[in-house]
């Protein structure tokens, strides 16, 4: 039976963590529709315990450095798509004139989605803002015009449409965190729900 356009076991792959398996396509899953959002309107937000905000509307968000990152993926579904290509500015950046004593983050998205993250998990070349797949724009089914891109953790982490983070010091649950969801999301400990 083919799902999500093939099906291929782990076997003995070892860039497959437990409980996956491949797929050629890229599924589009979400928790809602997806929003309409024109870069022209796009901003990216970081807030921080203090309450002060820094802000990157798309323009400045293109200035930035970016990088090609080639990851692999991992749903928490199952599927897993290895050697993806994206482009995107990479969450250090955004951090260099953020100063914040939390150890967490909520990413917050257009539509009302949010996800937490332990901020180590973002930091050190671990997560970008993506605004490319495979040498194209971000399709807004998949998170375009931008989206983060964590691709150590499960990809309900990499919060589609993207427009902020909000500093917080305990690690309070997100939407899906919230609905059974592992707090944490390391597909290779199979952290899948709580």
């Amino acid at each position: 039976m083919a799902v999500f356009g093939g099906r291929r076991q782990r076997g003995d792959n070892p860039a497959l963590p437990p409980g996956q398996f491949l797929t050629g396509s890229f599924p589009v899953l979400s928790a809602g529709p997806t929003p309409s959002v024109s870069a022209a309107d796009w901003e990216f937000t970081i807030r921080t315990e203090t309450g002060k905000t820094h802000r990157w509307n798309w323009a400045q968000f293109m200035a930035l450095p970016s990088e090609i990152i080639s990851a692999d993926i991992h749903c928490v579904t199952s599927w897993s798509k290895l050697n993806t290509a994206w482009r995107g500015v990479s969450l250090d950046t955004f951090f260099d004139d953020v100063e914040t004593e939390s150890d967490f983050v909520m990413a917050h998205s257009y539509g009302g989605y949010t996800t937490n993250l332990p901020l180590k998990e973002v930091l050190n070349g671990q997560a970008w803002i993506a605004h490319e797949y495979d040498g194209k724009s971000l399709d807004p089914e998949h998170g375009g015009p931008a989206r983060l891109l964590i691709p150590h953790l499960y990809f309900w982490k990499s919060a589609k449409w993207v427009r902020g983070l909000v500093m917080q010091n305990k690690n309070a649950p997100g939407f899906w965190e919230r609905n059974g969801y592992n707090l944490h999301g390391d597909p290779w400990r199979e952290e899948r729900y709580s």
